[in-house]
């Protein structure tokens, strides 16, 4: 790859700009070319400040994370509830378990801070291949600034499904890290209701291994301020990720994800699907998915899609799909995105069979985002966020776009 230097940058009597870089040492402003080339360190003083200008950061509130991105944490052990079945287990681990670091490290300062500070990692284990399933509850972190670190581990040909959800107050900033090894089959799914006062910034790492299967699934309600972050590699030939998310976004929320699938192994399968909705002034959501086909992935299938339904007026809904493609030899991939109001036509079908236009609306909505709740497998939960769903809808006193409540 060419370097680019100040002066080659200077054509056609081009002047510097104000943004700088001009003068930095050669090749030092030249912007990262490839979504895996990007900087990494556990090391929090080996990231720079962040001033909110950045790409990865521009979108979000940063001033209410500052404790979170670079203040000091609490990293003890957090107590938690626990249910599981046969095939599972949960262990606080030390940090010198070589468990700890084998997937990914630290994209963003936030994360680092979380990995420089936790004492000992949550440690949760799928051995069976029966599925098994575990459970972890957390309702009692408190207001402090705490930082967390998870390594979730699905051994060889193992099947199960690993469920966090996480509810009441918290200032949390967490990395967890999950290994999928050859054959396994794990589903993780991440429920966000916390508290409306709640800040959390969460990156998972995940690898895959050969024909292996991976699905996860994030689902965001409460909190004042939520960011989830998955990253996952399709490292194994013939693995396949199904990475899926729900949000909805009231009066003042801020909601947000950031996925990244890599295909690193040939033959293998991604999709990536995420469906949000906001109602209120200044509810605000973002979802950026990016998407990157190695080399060496001959035989790629992926897809990804963003669909948000907007339901008042003064919301926002950023919404940035990226696709890069290293190998001409894939059996497809493309990528979608769009943000729109109520469809017409389904609430006239609805209305002329004697619905109420309130009733209509839910149902659509509900319909918007059940398949996303269908995906986590567990009927008693996906009952429970219904439900969720539902209070949502009744929350916010506001006018829905196209006609009043």
């Amino acid at each position: 790859m060419s370097v680019v230097t100040p002066e080659s940058t200077q054509q056609h009597g081009a002047k510097a700009h104000s943004d700088g870089g001009w003068d930095a040492p050669e090749g030092a402003f030249v912007p990262v070319q490839t979504r895996s080339d990007r900087f990494k360190s556990n090391v929090p003083s080996e990231h720079p400040d962040v001033n909110g200008r950045e790409a990865e950061w521009k979108l979000t509130p940063v001033d209410l994370l500052r404790p979170l991105i670079d203040g000091e944490l609490d990293g003890s052990p957090y107590p938690f509830l626990v249910t599981e079945t046969d095939g599972a287990d949960v262990e606080w681990i030390d940090r010198t378990d070589a468990r700890i670091g084998a997937v990914g490290q630290a994209e963003e300062k936030s994360s680092a801070n979380a990995w420089n500070s936790f004492e000992k990692a949550m440690a949760i284990t799928i051995t069976g291949e029966e599925t098994s399933e575990i459970t972890i509850s957390r309702s009692m972190l408190g207001d402090a600034a705490r930082g967390a670190h998870t390594v979730i581990t699905a051994t060889k040909n193992s099947r199960g499904r690993v469920i966090l959800l996480n509810t009441s107050q918290a200032h949390l900033v967490e990395n967890i890290e999950i290994v999928v090894e050859d054959g396994a089959q794990l589903a993780v799914v991440s429920v966000q209701e916390w508290a409306d006062d709640a800040i959390h910034l969460a990156t998972h790492f995940a690898t895959v291994g050969r024909d292996a299967t991976f699905r996860h699934v994030v689902v965001s309600l409460g909190g004042k301020v939520v960011r989830v972050n998955p990253s996952v590699a399709l490292s194994g030939e013939g693995a396949d990720g199904e990475l899926s998310g729900l949000y909805f976004a009231d009066a003042g929320q801020h909601l947000e994800q950031r996925v990244y699938m890599h295909h690193e192994g040939a033959n293998t399968k991604g999709r990536v699907n995420y469906k949000g909705a906001l109602q209120g002034a200044g509810a605000h959501t973002v979802w950026v998915g990016d998407v990157l086909i190695g080399p060496a992935a001959a035989g790629t299938d992926s897809y990804e899609q963003n669909r948000n339904l907007v339901l008042s007026e003064g919301t926002r809904a950023d919404s940035i799909p990226n696709l890069e493609i290293e190998t001409g030899d894939i059996l497809g991939a493309g990528h979608a995105s769009a943000t729109g109001r109520f469809d017409d036509e389904q609430l006239f079908y609805l209305q002329a069979r004697g619905i109420t236009e309130h009733e209509a609306r839910r149902l659509v909505v509900l319909g918007f985002l059940t398949e996303i709740i269908q995906k986590i497998g567990k009927p008693e939960l996906e009952q429970r966020l219904q439900i969720s769903i539902d209070e949502e809808l009744n929350r916010s006193s506001s006018k829905i776009v196209g006609g009043a409540e």
